[in-house]
């Protein structure tokens, strides 16, 4: 694959954005896959980035390998498997663009009830098995069709109460984990060519310091601020994709 300059320029901000987003600032990776489908197809993108995810995994599940809700993994981890089996069963009849709606309008109806009807920082609560299940199974699907399973993840853990740091390590343990397994329907349907390996070899670097910028932002932001931060970033990018459908 051939990227001209303006290629490579959305290419190393598709980049960074998913080095934040494993340094423990999950939303941001919502802008990768549309960055780079400025300059390419969707699913290109999303098989381009791929290999870019599971470099940035490796360094952020080393930053946050102490920070980290196992519960909520145990419940959510198996759910997000049968999420991408479903995304992959369904490649050839399900587009990219409703699967953005649903994800934008999701993304969008959780944030604006956030905002405007509960503090930004929810009070502790237990796990729901039962809505952790149907919550991981949503973006297990999304993040195999798109990488954007970060809002439907958002709706069913931000309620929990976690500390940042806890909800940026089970993040980004969640997401790794996801994108592990996507290597295997990835590589059946063709997406992980040669070509695009080439290309995400040379956007590891950027991403790989992204991930430390992403970490440090995470421990120096204070907490109810971080929390508001996401959540006005959900809503953008909520609504982002809503508008790129229509």
């Amino acid at each position: 694959m051939e990227l001209d300059t303006l290629g490579w320029v959305f290419a190393v901000l598709a980049a960074i954005s998913v080095g934040l987003s494993k340094g423990g600032l999950p939303v941001i990776s919502g802008i990768a896959v549309p960055l780079l489908a400025q300059v390419m197809s969707p699913v290109q993108a999303a098989g381009l980035l791929l290999p870019v995810y599971i470099v940035s995994d490796m360094f952020g599940l080393w930053a946050w390998r102490k920070e980290f809700d196992r519960r909520v993994l145990m419940i959510v981890a198996p759910a997000a498997v049968l999420g991408i089996a479903l995304g992959w069963a369904t490649a050839s009849v399900v587009s990219d663009r409703m699967v953005g709606l649903l994800v934008g309008v999701i993304g969008s109806v959780f944030a604006l009830n956030a905002i405007f009807r509960r503090p930004a920082v929810a009070e502790p609560r237990p796990p729901d098995p039962g809505k952790g299940i149907f919550w991981g199974t949503i973006a297990g699907f999304t993040s195999f069709v798109s990488h954007s399973g970060g809002p439907p993840w958002q709706v069913y853990a931000l309620p929990l109460g976690m500390s940042k740091t806890v909800f940026a390590g089970t993040s980004t343990i969640l997401f790794a984990f996801i994108n592990a397994v996507k290597l295997v329907p990835y590589y059946a349907l063709g997406q992980l060519s040669p070509a695009n390996l080439g290309v995400a070899v040379m956007l590891m670097a950027p991403a790989a310091l992204a991930v430390l910028a992403g970490v440090w932002a995470v421990r120096v932001i204070p907490q109810v601020l971080f929390f508001r931060i996401v959540i006005w970033a959900l809503l953008a990018i909520s609504l982002r994709l809503i508008w790129q459908v229509l």
